[in-house]
């Protein structure tokens, strides 16, 4: 079982990102501040498809230190692909034994990031929650994701 969640891009000004989506019609379905993190997360969907098909908007907050806030280039502002898997330790293991690597490993059982052949992140989603396993909750992120 695979379900396809959403679509990631990271945005500059998430209410000007919102506002040109909505002129193409798509409406926000929910909206997500993390004060630890310092990212808010905005979820917009057509009419009808909220849970189906959804675009994530990520905006990264400025930094505390008063510097300059994060810029995307070179799609770097594309985040991910994300699925809903039935097993995530079976679907990382079968992508481990046929050479993809596991960027960020399943460790707490609930989510993971491979990149495509093509570099493309893949999130992962385990669908409901299973608990830590190793090898799984002793690897650590390679690379990025």
């Amino acid at each position: 079982m695979v379900k396809y969640l959403h679509s990631m891009i990271r945005v500059a000004d998430p209410e000007a990102t919102v506002a040109f989506f909505k002129l193409i019609g798509l409406e926000e379905v929910r909206r997500f501040d993390s004060e630890a993190g310092r990212f808010t997360l905005i979820f917009l969907a057509a009419p009808g498809q909220a849970g189906l098909a959804e675009v994530e908007l990520t905006y990264n907050w400025p930094p505390e230190d008063g510097t300059a806030p994060e810029e995307y280039a070179g799609g770097r502002n594309f985040g991910h692909l994300a699925y809903r898997v039935e097993n995530i330790y079976e679907t990382c293991r079968k992508l481990a034994e046929a050479g993809h690597t596991i960027h960020r490993p399943p460790r707490d059982g609930h989510m993971a990031f491979v990149k495509s052949p093509d570099g493309i992140s893949v999130e992962l989603l385990q669908d409901g929650h299973l608990p830590p396993a190793e090898p799984w909750a002793s690897m650590a992120n390679t690379g990025s994701w």
